[in-house]
């Protein structure tokens, strides 16, 4: 019977610790009533410092003034969130901080918490012990630098913030981690006796079934110190007669124990009983104990003598110690270890004298050498040793004559250890990740058992070869991500594939005896040498095309072809790409001689015509797949497609065709996915119909008025029909139930009834035009910049990319635009997609620096457990104008991590944005994580996970993946025509000069979206796709040039020095509450008018704010007045005629909101435009615009019986036409935090000149008169009229003059325009 602490997955879980504001109150209380409880905090600083013992740790359960003045004073101090365990009763709190220096050691916060160790925790995975030199605000502080952050300011206020606890956690003790609890399978405090005989008495005590043990505590109720472990595995479990309800358990062995528990109810007997006779009869032999944070191994399974497979793997397992390595020796028939991730830091030669190992996995562990013992384990038949720091194997390791697999992979090695050639059962030499800069063949050639070489991420630069000796072994070799210039392998005579992707290779020699597959992408080839010819090639992937008999795959694509060389007769040939070439034709018998052909890719070339499918009547053609997307097919090619019934996915995107005729569409019935987008279809032929098997129907961007017969088809899922010309729907009483997603966004002539729409809603995804926004802030992001999106899922369930698309955003004309790809989960681009814009609002206001940077580090905190084990790539643009330059223009800045794009087209030819951050693109990343000891799979994958090295997410492989993203800073300008966002697909197959080129001439940007998708999609992306396009519009005709002063008179007067108070909703919008009266209003305005300028004193009469001049005009010169757009938000309890506002007629043009009215005047860039100023009373502002100003707009706001009446500045003769550049966002918080803008208008005034007159009301201003609506005067009628106008212009001239009269003696101004 052995005793034990508790062991892993026997502790519960400790109890939620509550978040620092949850005892705000109670601190707070604490702190007045002068005394602290013996573990809190205290309420002066000084005796905080005094009662610990030290000046540089303090205790406190919250962030009080004093504590934040402390913090400070230096950037060394911070803050560290200790969570308690469930030992700890007495604590006050589960959750304390703790303010100390970045010297302050682990010791040192323990003895002021009263414990004895501080345990860390990384990513919510594993938690170790901390040593007591270790420095706890330090090693945080390390981890926010590795991530990103740079300034110490900002880390120390990202320490103190909760949220980081998901992915760095201080314990004071070793919390139980929720895996642990599944291998608990009952519990219970019952009567526990001790022994078969009854000289021990009955006493209550914990018992649990854990695993394969029964567990009983020493102590009632104890969770932990010394727990009782009785092994169940071949003992037995037996009904005691002479007392109710009561189980004997007793382990096996001669040394056998016993305890009896005995049960309350019939329930629970029954229950243990028919569970402890599982784990009896049970034959233990594999145990998995991965990831459990354990030190040493639970003293219970030393007790299973069965164990032949152990699994340590991510522990911080001990050398020494009760349950520590030295112990696995006590294992009889232990035979495979797995001790990857340990942290050992030295191989342990204890294991060297388990000699029943057959497996050792010891990589991940820092190793620098082995011991010369280890070749005392004869029996090892497989070594792990990848992603340690080995140079060198020992000697002796020649003894294990029958090891067979040996991993060396991600170590420091410069040669080919010599030692392998003694292991003559290793058939792979596994040396990806090292530092071999020669391949040395003769080397390889004394190595006569190796059939596999792989060299992946070395630094090769040549292969040397000392001798013409072959090499009749080698039948697989890997030399990717090298950099190689000149390859010889004709030595290599039974070489069968080889892999030499992304080397410099200039010319390449092979023997192709027996050559089945090469791969040579991304390299320079210029000559390739084989001899003899293969005769058994299979994959070619290079820039040639050789005749071979037994070709079956033949990827030629991205070249220069302007011709195929005729095939030969009876060609095996299954696969045939030959996209992006010069092709015009393919050959005439390809599918008369290629009858397996089944896949064919001819996209992006010239192709007039396609060849026939047969000679005779009958078609023996077996092909399936056939994509000539962007060629100039015409209609005269639709009769060919008949000879190919078997065809399932056809493309005909970007041609010519005008017609399908109905009849040859009836024939293709096996079709499954029919893309015809790009073309001038004006309709779909009804045959579709018979097309049974149909799920995929794309046909946007024709000129289709007439919604095709499709929802009478029983397998369709997704219909794209957006960007044509459909007025109307005719839908079935039922649609089909398999329709997933309908598009119909872009078609500006439908209009859908409730009744249709009530019928789709029960679609997943519908995709309509939104109703179109007369808001003020849509109308001038629709003349900087307008967008469009299109994702598709592709061969996919499910689509795991979203866009975020604002042209509306933060305080003035700005945008953003991003793209989240989760790669193979949905969950975090969804999250990204609607957090991110109000991170990057608040990231603006705190740092026009840094703040693109810091929004994505602290999104990358905010995505919390998700983003523990889930990733995502993610690119950002931010349109925006250069707060420190107000005579700049618009600035683009873009920041990406992983692999999603932003190209910017400038005269037509792209600039790429962004940085991709993957193993294959990034040769700095790849050398980054190479040398941080990551384990780089064969599919070029960080772990195994993903081929990223930068992303939002992914916590748990820190350091490897970083959140910290490349940022790219460019001016627009007038060349700039359009930005392109795409994911890592849509990238992968087109490039940059292709997708510029493709959508450069299209005017809507969702068509040309549309076709992104559409041409990666027939280039063979069958991943979801995601492509954004905005087309930028910085020309003359938008501008955002501001007027450079304000007449504001009035009787108050404000301070110079106060800064204005931001507005909530928009940098140039002012906004009031409707409890304010008028009065209050005139004496709030100066205040809250703008959030760019300081409000001054009305004495001088002139309200001074910072010019900000766009880059296509000069500054103007001081007789030039030019008025900032703004907008206000007057409030007013009753209306102008004395009513409530509810009981008044709705002024037209007017949007109201309860009380509150907003208004907003758009004046800009007057110079040269006619107008002329309305001369005005200089006592109004010395600094004000003279009479002989020519051009400008001053606009008086003056309060007439609490009633707003805006005063016309300029002459009746100026026309000034409506412009739309000018505009603030009114946005909306969803429930989600992202922002979207309003539907609905809020403009009250656009152009003073064309607002509606109206003598009262919230405003006067002339009308101008529409033709149509002049009046006929009959002739006899005549004189009558003009006696009448007459008048009525003497009138008017009297009642102006006393108006202007009234202007000249203001009594109060509220504010203006």
């Amino acid at each position: 019977m052995g005793e034990a602490g508790l062991g892993p997955g026997i502790a519960p879980g400790p109890r939620e610790a509550p978040e620092p504001e949850e005892d705000e109150a109670a601190a707070q209380g604490g702190a007045r009533g002068g005394r602290a409880g013996p573990r809190g905090g205290i309420r002066v600083l000084k005796r905080n410092v005094k009662r610990n013992g030290s000046r540089s740790c303090l205790n406190r359960s919250r962030f009080g003034s004093r504590e934040r003045d402390w913090l400070k004073e230096d950037v060394g101090r911070g803050c560290v969130y200790i969570y308690g365990g469930d030992s700890a009763p007495a604590a006050s709190s589960d959750l304390r901080l703790v303010l100390c220096t970045v010297e302050t050691p682990a010791s040192e916060i323990c003895d002021g918490q009263g414990g004895k160790n501080l345990f860390l925790q990384l990513h919510g995975d594993l938690v170790r012990r901390l040593e007591p030199t270790e420095k706890p605000l330090q090693i945080v502080y390390d981890y926010l630098a590795g991530l990103g952050f740079d300034d110490p300011v900002r880390m120390q206020e990202e320490a103190a913030n909760s949220d980081l606890s998901c992915m760095i956690r201080f314990y004071s003790e070793k919390p139980c981690q929720v895996e642990q609890l599944d291998r608990i399978l009952l519990s219970g405090v019952y009567n526990v006796r001790k022994g078969k005989t009854q000289l021990h008495k009955w006493a209550e005590r914990l018992v649990i079934l854990c695993g394969t043990c029964l567990i009983v505590s020493s102590v009632k109720d104890s969770h932990a110190g010394k727990m009782h472990i009785l092994p169940l595995v071949g003992g037995k479990v037996e009904e005691m007669k002479r007392r109710q309800y009561t189980l004997a358990f007793t382990s096996a062995g001669a040394q056998a124990q016993t305890y009896h528990v005995s049960f309350e109810t019939l329930a629970e007997y029954q229950r243990w009983h028919r569970q402890a006779s599982t784990v009896v009869s049970m034959r233990l032999s594999m145990v998995d104990l991965s990831c459990y944070s354990l030190e040493e191994v639970p003293e219970h399974l030393f007790y299973s003598q069965d164990i032949i497979y152990l699994n340590l793997r991510h522990n911080f397992m001990r050398s020494s110690g009760p349950g520590g390595l030295d112990s696995l020796c006590r294992f009889s028939q232990l035979k495979s270890l797995n001790l990857s991730h340990n942290r050992l830091g030295e191989f342990p030669v204890s294991l060297c004298g388990i000699s029943t190992l057959t497996e050792l996995n010891v990589s991940c562990n820092g190793l620098h050498s082995l011991p010369s013992q280890i070749g005392k384990l004869l029996n090892l038949q497989t070594l792990w040793l990848d992603g340690n720091f080995l140079t060198s194997l020992p000697e002796e390791m020649g003894s294990l004559q029958q090891l067979s697999c040996l991993g060396l992979s991600f170590n420091n090695f410069c040669e080919l250890p010599a030692i392998c050639e003694k292991l003559i059962l290793v058939d792979k030499l596994a040396l990806a990740g090292n530092m071999l800069e020669t391949l040395d063949l003769a080397v390889l050639n004394r190595m006569s058992h190796i059939k596999g070489v792989d060299l992946r991420l070395n630094n090769l630069k040549r292969a040397a070869a000392d001798t013409l000796e072959g090499n009749k072994s080698v039948t697989y070799m890997d030399l990717r991500d090298n950099q190689m210039t000149d390859l010889d392998l004709s030595s290599l005579g039974s070489l069968e594939q080889l892999h030499c992707e992304r080397n410099k290779l200039k010319e390449l020699t092979l023997s192709g005896f027996c050559l089945r597959a090469l791969y040579a992408n991304s390299n320079c080839l210029t000559a390739v040498n084989i001899y003899q010819v293969p005769g058994q090639l299979t994959c070619l992937e290079l820039s040639q095309i050789l005749s071979c008999l037994s070709l079956r795959k033949l990827m030629v694509g991205h070249n220069r072809l302007q011709s195929l060389p005729p095939l030969a007769e009876h060609i095996p040939l299954e696969v045939l790409d030959v996209q992006h070439n010069l092709l015009t034709k393919l050959p005439e018998m390809l599918f008369v001689k290629a009858l397996n052909l089944r896949y064919l890719n001819a996209s992006a070339n010239s192709l007039e015509s396609l060849p026939s499918a047969c000679t005779g009547e009958e078609s023996l053609s077996m092909l399936q797949l056939l994509y000539l997307t962007n060629n100039n097919l015409t209609d005269q090619c639709i009769p060919v497609l008949v000879g190919h019934p078997s065809l399932r996915i056809l493309h005909l995107a970007n041609n010519h065709l005008q017609t399908f005729p109905a009849s040859k569409l009836s024939k293709l019935e096996h079709l499954e996915e029919l893309n015809l987008s790009g073309n001038k279809l004006k309709t779909i032929p009804t045959t579709v119909a018979n097309c049974k098997l149909l799920h995929t129907l794309i046909a946007h961007s024709n000129e289709i008025s007439i919604f095709p017969e499709i929802l009478h088809l029983p397998h369709i899922q997704f219909v794209d029909l957006s960007c044509n010309e459909l007025t109307e729907i005719l839908i079935p009483e039922a649609l089909p139930g398999a329709l997933q997603e309908l598009d119909l966004s872009g078609n500006t002539n439908l209009v859908l009834e409730h009744k249709t729409l009530d019928v789709f809603s029960h679609i997943t995804t519908l995709k309509i035009d939104a109703k179109p926004s007369l808001t003020a802030d849509s109308a001038l992001s629709s003349t900087f910049w307008s967008h469009g999106v299109a994702e598709m899922a592709g061969q996919r369930n499910k689509l795991c990319v979203s866009s975020l698309a604002l042209g509306s955003f933060a305080e003035g004309v700005e945008a953003v635009y991003g793209m989240f790809d989760g790669d193979k989960n949905e969950e975090l681009p969804r999250l990204l997609q609607c957090t991110m814009a109000d991170v990057l609002l608040e990231e603006v206001q705190q740092s026009d620096t840094m703040f693109m940077s810091n929004t994505f580090l602290v999104s990358h905190r905010k995505l919390g457990m998700a983003g523990q084990k889930l990733g995502s790539s993610a690119v950002l643009c931010c349109i925006r104008h250069d707060v420190a330059d107000p005579a700049s223009n618009f600035s683009l800045t873009v920041a990406n991590v992983g692999t999603c794009q932003a190209v910017l087209c400038r005269s037509g030819k792209p600039l790429p944005l962004s940085k991709v951050f993957s193993l294959e693109q990034c040769s700095e990343e790849a050398k980054r994580v190479k040398e941080q000891k990551a384990i780089i799979t064969e599919d070029n994958k960080v772990n195994g996970v993903t081929c990223c090295t930068r992303m939002l997410g992914c916590t748990y492989l820190h350091p490897w993946i970083l959140p910290k993203p490349h940022v790219n800073f460019i001016p627009l300008t007038v060349q700039d025509e359009l930005l392109l966002i795409g994911n890592k697909a849509l990238w992968e197959h087109l490039s940059y000069t292709e997708a510029v080129s493709a959508v450069r001439h299209l005017h809507d940007p969702l068509a040309a979206a549309k076709k992104l998708c559409t041409l990666a999609q027939s280039y063979g992306c069958q991943d979801n796709v995601g492509a954004m396009v905005v087309c930028l519009n910085i020309s003359e005709d938008s501008c955002t040039c501001e007027m450079h002063g304000l007449t504001l008179p009035g009787p108050g007067g404000f301070s110079s020095t106060k800064p204005a108070t931001p507005s909530s909703s928009s940098g140039i919008a002012s906004e009031f509450s409707s409890e304010l009266s008028a009065s209050e209003v005139g004496s709030e305005v100066g205040s809250t008018a703008s959030d760019e300028h300081n409000a001054v004193s009305l004495d001088s009469g002139l309200l001074p704010r910072q010019e900000r001049r766009c880059s296509l005009h000069p500054v103007p010169p001081s007789n030039i007045f030019q008025r900032q757009p703004s907008s206000a938000t007057f409030s007013s309890n009753q209306s102008d005629n004395g009513l409530d506002s509810d009981d008044e007629q709705p002024v037209e043009g007017v949007m109201t909101n309860g009380s509150k009215v907003e208004v907003e005047v758009d004046i800009h860039c007057c110079k040269g435009k006619g107008l002329e100023l309305e001369p005005l009373a200089a006592e109004y502002s010395s600094s004000a615009p003279g009479p002989e100003d020519d051009s400008g707009l001053v606009l008086i706001i003056r309060r007439q019986n609490s009633v707003n009446t805006v005063q016309r500045g300029v002459r009746e003769k100026c026309e000034l036409q409506k412009s739309l550049s000018t505009c603030c966002l009114y946005g909306k918080k969803l429930s989600n935090g992202s922002i979207v803008p309003l539907e609905e208008s809020l403009n009250l005034i656009e152009v003073a000149t064309e607002a509606p007159k109206k003598k009262t009301g919230y405003f006067a201003a002339p009308s101008q008169v529409e033709p149509e609506d002049q009046f006929v005067v009959p002739p006899d009628l005549e004189e009558e009229v003009k006696e009448q106008m007459k008048q009525h212009q003497e009138n008017g001239a009297d009642q102006e003059q006393k108006e202007e009269h009234a202007a000249t003696l203001p009594e109060e101004f509220d504010t203006a325009l």
